[in-house]
C-alpha cells in the first residue's frame, strides 16, 4: 500500500466544528466484495496506489485516512422537499469521510452512501440497496461521459446485509458507496442555520465556501451577493447540462444542490426514451415538479431559498439582483451545451436558438430515441452521408426534418476529426433507458453476473471518448 504525492489531505469542513457536522461511527458490516473501483479518478487524488486491502480498510470500513478526518462526520441540513421545508434533515445514511485536495488545486470531499446510522436518519436503517450503488454509478458515468458536471462513483463495496424496501423485491442486496464530489456544501445546509437564526454561522459558510470553493470572490464588498451570483452561474449551467443529455434528476430538493453546481446524489434518475417535456423520474412526483422540462424552474426556485437563507446576512437588492441573473445565464448555457452535444459551432444566438428549436420539433414528431441523433449527427454537415445511410435513415425525413436539418447543416462543424474514433463506428449508441438499466441488473441479481455492467461501464467510458465533450475548466478532465 502506498499514497503518492498526489495525495494531499484537507479535512476543511470538519476544522468548522460540531454546530455543522456530527462525529459519527460507520456500520460493522458482515462482508466486503468490491464491485467498483474508479481507476480513472483515484490518481487524481493519490490514491491510486491502494491495494484490495486498503481499499477494504479505508471504503468498507473506512479507516481514516493519514492526516484526513479522525471520524466520519454527518453534515447537518434542512431542506425543501417538493417544496415544502423539513427541518430534520440531515446525512441520515452517509457522512463526509474524507476531503483531500486534487491535481487541480480543488477541494474535494469523499463522502458516502449506504455507511449507516447516524443522528439524522429518522429511524431509517443507513444503508443502500446494491442496485441502489449499481445506479448510482452508472447515472454519473453517463452524465460525465456526456459532459456534464457530476460528482464521481469512487467504490462500491457489497456488504452482505439483507435489506427490506417497499419500492423494490425485498429482500435485496446491500452495498457502500463512496463518491468523490466537488463540495457536499447544500442550499439546505444555509438553510439549516437561516433556519435556526445563526447569521453567526451562516457568516462562517460564507467566508468558508469562498476560501474554499470561489476564492476570486475574496475581499469582494458584497460576499453574500457575489457568492449568490456564482453560485447561480454554476447551478445555471449545471440545469443546462441535463437538457441535451436528456437527463431527469427526480428529486430536486433543496437539500440536493450544491454550491458547486454539480449534480449529484442519484436516486430516481432516468435518461428520456424520447422527447417528452412532462417526463418525470419519481412515481412519486406527482404533478411533475422536478419533470424533464420544469428542472431549471425548479434549480431557480432552489436558488431563491438559498438566497433566503444569505438574506440573515446580505442585503435583499442585491441578493435579488444576483438572482435575476439565472435566466439569461441560463439560456447561454444551454445554446453552449446544445452546440457542444451537436459538436458544431455557434453560427450566432439567433441561429443557435433555431438549431435547438427545431431540433425539439423534430424529436417530437419523430418520437425516436433521445440519444439517437446526437450519435447519428455529431460534427452536423460531416456526419451528413453517414447518418442518411445508417439504421435510422428512415427517420430522417419530412418537413421537421428538413427544418432541423437545414439549420445544423448552418452551424460549422467542430473537430470532425472525433468521427474517425471508434465510437462512430458502431450503429448504435449508448442509451441508458430504464430499460437498459433493468437489464443489467437482472444478470447481477439473478446469477451474480457482473460482465453486462463492466461492458456497460466500458461503453459509456467509449462514449465520453468518442464525443469528448469535457472542457477545460472546473469540473471536467481533459
Amino acid at each position: 500500500m502506498s499514497f503518492s504525492d498526489r495525495y494531499r489531505p484537507n479535512p476543511a469542513f470538519a476544522r468548522l466544528g460540531d454546530d455543522f457536522s456530527d462525529p459519527v461511527e460507520p456500520a460493522d458490516f458482515p462482508a466486503a466484495i468490491e464491485r467498483f473501483w474508479n481507476g480513472r479518478w483515484a490518481p487524481a487524488i493519490g490514491l491510486d496506489g491502494l491495494d484490495a486491502a486498503a481499499r477494504e480498510a479505508h471504503f468498507q470500513r473506512f479507516e481514516p485516512l493519514p492526516d484526513n478526518q479522525v471520524t466520519p462526520r454527518a453534515m447537518r441540513y434542512h431542506g425543501h422537499q417538493f417544496r415544502t421545508y423539513n427541518p430534520e434533515l440531515g446525512d441520515g445514511r452517509g457522512f463526509l469521510f474524507a476531503q483531500v485536495t486534487d491535481d487541480r488545486d480543488r477541494l474535494l470531499d469523499l463522502a458516502t452512501k449506504g455507511s449507516g446510522q447516524t443522528p439524522w436518519s429518522r429511524g431509517g436503517d443507513g444503508r443502500l440497496t446494491l442496485k441502489g450503488a449499481v445506479r448510482e454509478v452508472l447515472a454519473a458515468e453517463m452524465l460525465e461521459a456526456l459532459g456534464v458536471y457530476t460528482s464521481k462513483a469512487f467504490c462500491v463495496f457489497e456488504t452482505g446485509e439483507q435489506l427490506a424496501r417497499n419500492d423494490e423485491p425485498s429482500p435485496t442486496r446491500s452495498a457502500v458507496l463512496t463518491r468523490l464530489g466537488h463540495s457536499h456544501l447544500r442550499f439546505g445546509t444555509f438553510q439549516r442555520h437561516a433556519h435556526e437564526g445563526a447569521s453567526d454561522r451562516i457568516g462562517q459558510l460564507i467566508d468558508h465556501a469562498i476560501a474554499h470553493y470561489f476564492p476570486h470572490l475574496e475581499g469582494a464588498p458584497d460576499q453574500p451577493a457575489a457568492l449568490l451570483e456564482a453560485v447561480v452561474s454554476a447551478c445555471a449551467g449545471l440545469a443546462a447540462g441535463w437538457m441535451p443529455a436528456g437527463f431527469v434528476h427526480g428529486v430536486l430538493n433543496t437539500d440536493n444542490l450544491n454550491l458547486t453546481g454539480e449534480s449529484f446524489d442519484y436516486g430516481p434518475w432516468r435518461f428520456l426514451p424520447h422527447y417528452e417535456p412532462g417526463f418525470t423520474a419519481a412515481y412519486f412526483d406527482q404533478q411533475g415538479i422536478y419533470s424533464f422540462a420544469r428542472q431549471p424552474e425548479a434549480v431557480f426556485w432552489a436558488l431563491q431559498q438559498l438566497a433566503n437563507a444569505l438574506a440573515l446576512v446580505g442585503e435583499r437588492p442585491t441578493l435579488e439582483a444576483a438572482l435575476n441573473t439565472f435566466p439569461t445565464l441560463y439560456r447561454e448555457a444551454l445554446l453552449d451545451a446544445f452546440l457542444r452535444r451537436f459538436g458544431v459551432a455557434s453560427a450566432g444566438e439567433e441561429a443557435d436558438e433555431a438549431l435547438v428549436r427545431s431540433f425539439l420539433a423534430f424529436m417530437e414528431t419523430s418520437r425516436m430515441g433521445w440519444q439517437a441523433p446526437f450519435h447519428d449527427w455529431f460534427c452536423g454537415e460531416a456526419s451528413a452521408r453517414r447518418a442518411l445511410a445508417g439504421p435510422r435513415a428512415h427517420a430522417y425525413a419530412g418537413e421537421a426534418f428538413e427544418v432541423w436539418q437545414a439549420a445544423l447543416l448552418a452551424h460549422e462543424p467542430v473537430r470532425p476529426d472525433r468521427l474517425a474514433h471508434p465510437l462512430f463506428e458502431r450503429a448504435d449508441p449508448v442509451d441508458l433507458v430504464i430499460d437498459a438499466v433493468e437489464a443489467c441488473w437482472a444478470s447481477i441479481a439473478d446469477a451474480d453476473d457482473w460482465s453486462g455492467f463492466e461492458a456497460l461501464i466500458a461503453d459509456i467510458r467509449l462514449t465520453g471518448k468518442g464525443f469528448d465533450l469535457g472542457r477545460d475548466r472546473v469540473g471536467f478532465r481533459p
